[in-house]
């Protein structure tokens, strides 16, 4: 499977883990609380296995990158959470440089 594809799966499981945090209200209800370290065990192990091919950096900034882009959404949709024009636009930002740091920088290269 490609670096790439474990590397978006652990983003998305981190972000249902981090959802499932919010849920689990300090570790009092047991099936969030299930779901927040089944998430994070699947998110860390799936970015151990992207770290065999992908620079660190990279990796990190693209998981970190998503990650907080996917879980201020998820905020918005599921927790009513408000976006401003400032959060989107940062957001905005977020995911160019993630673009900018994939695409075109030779640090990426293998």
């Amino acid at each position: 499977m490609s670096a790439y594809l474990y590397l978006l799966i652990a983003i998305v499981a981190e972000v249902v883990g981090t959802s499932a945090l919010k849920a689990s209200e300090g570790f009092t209800r047991l099936g969030p609380t299930a779901v927040v370290v089944v998430g994070y065990g699947l998110a860390f192990w799936l970015l151990s296995l992207t770290l065999r091919t992908i620079p660190v950096g990279i990796a990190y900034a693209t998981w970190s990158g998503l990650g907080i882009v996917l879980i201020a959404a998820v905020g918005w949709v599921a927790f009513g959470q408000k976006l401003d024009v400032w959060a989107m636009l940062g957001m905005v930002l977020i995911i160019a440089g993630v673009l900018i740091m994939n695409l075109l920088s030779t640090s990426a290269a293998h």
